[in-house]
């Protein structure tokens, strides 16, 4: 119990919507200043939304200019039989190289002058832009379109009204008794019975399930374990389970619900075969000092384990307290920023949370993993919120605390034996070091948003303010 690991939240990506175009901003940035080269044609379409149409013409001149210095480059450098190194004429260069090379030379030009287009029209973009090329034969000025969408530009509003309820809830004696009985139940042992399984018993079962006489995906298992009433199979399995003895066989018919993770078995009727290998009942433990002792507490002590329980709630408590403040903060936001959210971001934050969902029911799959629609709201919400949080940071210029970010890296490395090894795993990784100061970053843009709330108390039951 003392070193119980806290469920991590979903949140928004702050530094994932910070740095959405990549590296091609980062490119364009430092180009800004610059770029003093004006020979590119420029002209800009606005389409739906946030989509962008970009028209870049780049003249013959420029290109040549590239083409030429490129091939004296690689005459320098090219080895061809009959030629001295390095001596190798320009016309056999063009010759033998020159469509690869003027090849290699537009696409260059594209992303340089793709790049100097933003810098000139002032446009962040959103992820790598489509490029259509249009005619430009050799001798020829070369045009090209880049389709892209654009961050929204707006300035947070709503900071002068933002208004929370903080949840305190008073730990109870009630509280730890229920909790001290769920770690009963937690640290039960299990001893095979002869009678029919019952609601809280646990069954080990082999079961095959099949659909119009076909196996389905990952529907079939030998001798598992299985718990009525613990709600870990598909509705309805484990409730047919009630009433079955050791060696009995049952035949029966599961509806899949609406959101399994599997497309094709969606509101299934799946047929299942079980055979019960053991029907075993649940003995719970005595809350005695051998009981506690296994909590850490030497002394074996009543009034120490109690106390630790308490301790314990009220931590779960206050955090809870501080992820519904969040919330309020967060929907404040959104009810105040009608914000456009570019598609290009909440694709990529349904992909992820697509990746999760696969990661946490064990689908490899992709053709059995939910579809993309499922998580649309949930991503564009996580978009939208990572716009605003970037847009304040920005606008109220918070930096990132190093000493936060120190501190964050020693809470993630503590539980593991060696943490000083899992530190510098981390530190030579520039991705995860990101990835922890956006963390922290988001931490303190809302604390700095719930500096400026106004905040009233509101008392709550603990089973209320957890859902229990």
């Amino acid at each position: 119990m003392r070193n119980q690991a806290c469920a991590g939240q979903a949140r928004a990506s702050v530094s994932g919507a910070m740095a959405g175009a990549g590296a091609l901003v980062l490119a364009v940035a430092n180009k800004n200043e610059e770029s003093a080269l004006t020979d590119i044609q420029i002209s800009l379409e606005a389409g739906a939304g946030l989509e962008r149409r970009l028209r870049v013409a780049i003249p013959a001149s420029r290109i040549q200019q590239e083409f030429e210095a490129r091939l004296k480059s690689t005459g320098t450098s090219a080895r061809l039989k009959g030629f001295r190194p390095g001596k190798v004429p320009t016309h056999v260069v063009q010759q033998r190289f020159g469509p690869q090379i003027r090849q290699e030379v537009v696409q260059e030009l594209v992303q340089s002058t793709f790049a100097e287009a933003l810098g000139r029209e002032k446009l962040r973009p959103v992820g790598a832009p489509r490029i259509e090329m249009g005619a430009g034969d050799a001798g020829q000025d070369v045009s090209y379109t880049a389709i892209f969408e654009v961050f929204p530009e707006f300035r947070v509003a709503g900071l002068d009204r933002l208004s929370v309820e903080k949840p305190e809830a008073a730990i109870t004696e009630t509280d730890i008794d229920q909790t001290i009985e769920r770690l009963r139940v937690h640290r039960a042992e299990w001893s095979a019975v002869s009678r029919p399984a019952a609601d809280g018993d646990r069954v080990v079962v082999d079961f095959t399930g099949t659909r119009y006489g076909q196996p389905i995906s990952n529907g079939s298992g030998t001798r598992v374990p299985v718990v009525i009433g613990a709600g870990r199979m598909v509705p309805g399995f484990e409730a047919n389970l009630v009433g079955m003895t050791q060696g009995s066989s049952r035949t029966f018919t599961v509806t899949f619900p609406a959101d399994y993770p599997d497309l094709s078995l969606r509101v299934a009727d799946v047929r299942f075969e079980v055979r019960v290998h053991e029907v075993a009942g649940r003995q719970l433990p005595e809350v005695n000092a051998d009981f506690i002792r296994g909590f850490e507490i030497a002394s074996g002590d009543t009034a120490e384990f109690r106390q630790l329980v308490r301790e314990n709630l009220d931590r779960e408590a206050q955090a809870k307290a501080q992820s519904e403040l969040r919330r309020q903060i967060i929907d404040s936001l959104l009810g105040a920023n009608p914000v456009e959210v570019p598609a290009a971001l909440v694709d990529r934050e349904a992909e992820g949370l697509r990746a999760e969902a696969m990661k946490s029911t064990g689908v490899t799959d992709p053709k059995h993993a939910p579809a993309m629609s499922t998580f649309e709201e949930t991503a564009r919400r996580r978009a939208r919120t990572g716009l605003i949080l970037s847009a304040l940071i920005r606008e109220q210029d918070l930096k990132v605390d190093p000493a936060r970010v120190d501190e964050k890296l020693g809470e993630l490395c503590e539980p593991y034996d060696r943490p000083e090894d899992v530190r510098n795993m981390y530190l030579q990784s520039p991705e995860l070091m990101a990835e922890i100061e956006g963390r922290v970053l988001e931490e303190q843009v809302l604390g700095w948003l719930l500096g400026k709330a106004q905040v009233t108390a509101k008392a709550v039951g603990f089973a209320e303010l957890m859902g229990v």
